[in-house]
């Protein structure tokens, strides 16, 4: 939400967020003003680049960006010129007023997180013609005048009180160039891979293995009692021609057949289906299985979401519900091994806590200075790691900014690290439900990706998390675990 505030010369209460009230040109006089506050965020300047077609790295590419001198996300020159048209169209003169030119100059960026003060004031009126002109400035929360210039407009003859307009709610979708979508076609280069399905006896489990195998993704091999399978096609219209089906009399014989599968190199990654979770993971690390690693498992959610410039990686939010600071350890190496074969050359990551500084009585921040430290003697290799970060200095420029917070993570971070499971699958569920997040979810730390969906997640969900497991299990053929 942005921080708007109103002050006004005028006796009438331009304050009053329910109307809209005008000054006439009788009612004006030399030194009149008015002003907003505005605090600049990552929609103002995904919303201002689609409108204008501005499409400049510097304002929507953060990597780019920090490149550059400005060292970061910057706004386009006119979001200023445009706070400055609606001070002049809904505060003085108001309603009514006709803009007729407006000079400016650009004398300082306006960076993430900014908050501007727009003033207008009535420098000289024209009576003849009802012409006013105004000096304009734009000044940031340090008092630096970032935009300052001179504008005319006519000035209404006639008093208008208006009900203030509701505007439709917007919201940006994450469009055919989204991470997740990205995601699908660079795996469509990729040859299928053998897939043991663990019990999929509900339409959506099933339907999804099917639709991974039409996307060329897997070929499925369905571990469930056959005769229920078949009876559940038959009532869904969905075919079964040509899949192999191993058929076993319940879902823990499905688990264990799986796992045995995986663990002979038979199949290369597990999908979950209609089974309970404790199950399905039961199975699996069972040391009959032969499925472990040096590695802890842990669960890794990759999301896309529109307030955020790239995909990033939420762990661990499914597998460790408590874990110590070795189990981090092995939580962070996963998420970084994840984040190089998806394309992240370094990732940055950042350990979460509910503050940015190490207090003794907070335990989450004890292990992020530890786990940094860890990085740092080489115990932990392939990121860039930061901790403690709070959730908005690690995602947000400004929030980091603001802090004082000088770190090559925060703000931009690719790795959330959780401090623990119940804090990050809600992190995850809120960005999903709410914050109308992609995402996908894998487990690693196995000899093989294990696709560990929730029995809510969507069939995109579903397809998505088995195109990850294509991605790793390719990559475990070059260098297994």
């Amino acid at each position: 939400m942005h921080k708007n505030q109103t002050t006004s010369s005028s006796d009438k209460p331009s304050s009053d967020l329910q109307v809209l009230r005008n000054r006439t040109f009788n009612e004006l006089a030399v030194g009149d003003s008015a002003s907003v506050e505005r605090t600049l965020t990552v929609e103002d300047i995904q919303f201002f680049a689609l409108q204008a077609g501005d499409f400049n790295l510097q304002h929507i590419d953060a990597e780019f960006a920090a490149s550059t001198h400005v060292q970061g996300v910057i706004a386009q020159g006119m979001w200023g010129g445009g706070l400055i048209s609606g001070v002049l169209g809904t505060r003085l003169p108001g309603p009514g007023s006709v803009y007729l030119s407006q000079n400016l100059r650009f004398l300082k960026p306006v960076s993430l997180g900014d908050t501007l003060r727009i003033s207008v004031t009535v420098s000289a009126l024209d009576p003849d013609r009802k012409r006013v002109s105004l000096d304009c400035q734009c000044v940031n929360q340090a008092g630096d005048i970032v935009i300052e210039g001179e504008a005319e407009v006519i000035a209404p003859i006639e008093s208008i009180v208006l009900d203030r307009a509701t505007l439709p709610e917007i919201r940006l979708k994450t469009g055919s160039g989204g991470g997740i979508e990205r995601l699908m076609a660079h795996v469509r280069s990729f040859s299928p891979i053998r897939v043991a399905v663990v019990h999929p006896c509900d339409v959506l489990s099933l339907s999804a293995a099917l639709d991974a195998r039409s996307a060329g993704l897997i070929e499925p091999v369905l571990v469930a009692p056959q005769a229920r399978l078949q009876a559940l096609a038959a009532e869904a219209g969905l075919d079964l021609t040509g899949i192999v089906i191993e058929d076993v009399p319940h879902s823990h014989a499905a688990a264990e057949r799986a796992a045995a599968m995986a663990g002979k190199g038979e199949v290369e990654a597990m999908m979950k289906g209609s089974l309970h979770t404790d199950e399905f993971m039961g199975a699996i690390v069972a040391s009959a299985a032969g499925l472990r690693t040096k590695r802890r498992f842990s669960h890794c959610y990759l999301m896309q979401t529109p307030a955020y410039p790239r995909p990033f990686i939420i762990t661990d939010a499914a597998i460790n519900i408590a874990p110590g600071l070795e189990e981090k350890a092995d939580i962070i190496r996963n998420a970084i091994d994840l984040a190089h074969i998806i394309g992240v050359e370094q990732p940055r990551v950042a350990i979460l806590a509910a503050v940015e500084t190490v207090t003794p009585t907070m335990p989450a921040t004890l292990d992020a200075a530890a786990l940094c430290k860890m990085a740092d003697r080489g115990q932990i290799t392939g990121g860039l790691l930061d901790g403690p970060l709070a959730f908005d200095n690690a995602v947000s420029p400004a929030a980091a900014r603001i802090k004082g917070i000088q770190s090559a993570v925060a703000g931009q971070a690719d790795v959330l690290v959780a401090p623990d499971l119940e804090s990050g699958n809600m992190l995850a569920k809120q960005l999903e439900y709410m914050g109308h997040a992609s995402s996908a979810g894998i487990v690693l730390g196995a000899k093989v990706p294990i696709v560990l969906t929730s029995r809510a997640d969507s069939r995109e969900t579903r397809i998505a998390s088995c195109a990850i497991a294509v991605l790793i299990a390719h990559s475990y053929r070059n260098s297994p675990p």
